[in-house]
């Protein structure tokens, strides 16, 4: 008889994991305290996006990963210890809840393989307050999940997350590991079937075309005669459909049709979730060394490759398009020096997707240990790319153009982990989903010399790209 590699794995720790939560157990008993566990294992190969469809309850928060291009995929279910907070102080409470639960973590298995150990899931919504009352999720949440299942290069880890206390059943609590093993491991093979009965579908913008444009106009008044450089306004669309829409399918869609992208999905255990392709990264920390990407200024795909070609060339020498990606890349640089970083600019390139194309400067920097990533994240969030310049009025005007909640559009949402490491992503280019219906958010930024019908052309060119994967 073979007996497969996430099996023996287990079985082999079964007996040393017992024993260390039997320890575990008597020092809390020993101390009248609570300790959380954390246990890696390594399984086999399977799809984290099944295993989230699969295994992910309605009535429990989750959150969802996936970069192609870098072979990783997370998917974080149900959480162990949450925060959910709003206010100005928001980054520095979720900075605090993480590192005060971590003083009480004790770690078991292989943890320096990558998506091993503690690792907190977060996301924030573009402001600190929401303006509305029905807005589903919270200005910032934070959570340490019960079940997290990752790919990273094919290797294939799980962590299970429990806090222990005096009357904590171990073996019920093996056993329950064990089931959930073999429940993964039946996915193994599992290939998802599509909807069979195709939806049908309504969708109307919330604001009519004119309506935008006279805001680009106006927006563009207020530059030509302010200390305005930069408005990003968003526009949105509402689709409603004949049935619910399929999380799994949508999700499946975008990691087709957006290979290049971070695909992403939080949900907040009401029935609301969160969706997008995103290919803007707002910074990414692997053994202190930080990446963060200045995205901005933007050209259609075009349908030959001569056309594509010349789309490209005129993106490159656009005075407009580099002025309003020079304006991204100056408040990244200054924002990362005022945390005592010494960012390196690498050379500006071009970031083509499917549909659209983008002039593009990676910025790296070394990240001392005491400066927390979510620092780093309350001081670059939000970046010219999907706020303005000057940011502060930029915020405001956006919110007087803007007749519907950001929420959690071009915010950042991604993980942290026990050794600093992290990825957090900007959600843009995605979807607010309720049952039925869905919200689809698109931004343009409008600087001196923008044109009114262009940008309405280029946010209809990134809702109707969403549009499609989600149908």
């Amino acid at each position: 008889m073979t007996v497969s590699p996430c099996r023996s794995n287990f079985a082999v720790k079964q007996k040393d994991l017992y024993q260390f939560l039997l320890d575990v157990q008597e020092n809390c008993l020993k101390n009248n305290c609570g300790q959380i566990v954390s246990i890696s294992l390594s399984i086999d190969l399977v799809d984290p996006l099944i295993v989230l469809d699969k295994l992910a309850q309605a009535n429990e928060i989750n959150f969802y990963f996936e970069n192609k291009s870098k072979g990783e995929a997370i998917a974080a279910i149900d959480a162990v210890k949450k925060i959910q907070i709003n206010g100005k102080d928001r980054f520095h409470q979720a900075e605090y809840f993480i590192q005060s639960h971590l003083k009480n973590i004790m770690t078991f298995g292989e943890t320096n393989a990558d998506f091993t150990g503690p690792h907190f899931f977060c996301y924030f919504s573009f402001f600190d307050q929401h303006y509305t009352d029905d807005y589903p999720f919270p200005a910032a949440t934070v959570f340490l999940p019960r079940w997290q299942i990752s790919v990273k290069d094919e290797q294939c880890n799980l962590v299970i997350n429990t806090v222990i206390n005096d009357n904590f059943n171990i073996q019920l609590f093996l056993q329950k590991i064990s089931h959930k093993i073999e429940n993964i491991r039946s996915l193994k093979h599992h290939t998802p079937t599509q909807d069979y009965f195709p939806a049908i579908f309504t969708h109307k913008p919330v604001k009519n075309t004119e309506t935008f444009k006279s805001s680009v106009i106006s927006v563009l008044e207020k530059i030509n005669s302010s200390h305005l450089s930069k408005i990003v306004l968003a526009d949105v669309l509402d689709v409603n459909s004949n049935q619910n829409f399929n999380l799994f399918n949508s999700l499946n869609n975008l990691r087709k049709t957006h290979p290049n992208c971070y695909i992403f999905s939080t949900s907040n255990g009401k029935g609301q979730s969160f969706i997008g392709a995103s290919p803007e990264r707002l910074i990414s920390i692997h053994h202190q060394q930080l990446i963060t990407d200045a995205l901005a200024g933007s050209a259609p795909r075009g349908k030959t490759p001569a056309e594509d070609a010349a789309n490209a060339n005129r993106l490159l020498n656009s005075e407009k398009e580099r002025h309003e990606h020079l304006l991204v890349m100056n408040f990244i640089t200054q924002r990362l020096t005022q945390l005592g970083l010494l960012p390196q600019v690498l050379a500006p390139r071009l970031r083509q997707l499917s549909n659209i194309q983008h002039l593009w400067t990676p910025i790296s920097a070394i990240v001392p240990a005491n400066v927390h990533p979510l620092k780093i994240v309350a001081q670059l969030h939000p970046t010219p790319a999907v706020a303005g310049a000057a940011r502060d009025i930029a915020c405001a005007e956006i919110r007087r153009y803007e007749n519907f909640e950001r929420g959690l559009y071009a915010a950042p949402l991604g993980w942290v982990d026990s050794q600093g490491n992290c990825e957090f992503i900007v959600g843009i280019r995605s979807a607010l989903i309720d049952g039925d219906r869905a919200r689809l958010y698109a931004g343009a930024g409008i600087v001196a010399g923008s044109d009114p019908e262009r940008e309405f052309a280029e946010v209809q060119l990134k809702l109707q790209a969403l549009l499609k994967a989600l149908v």
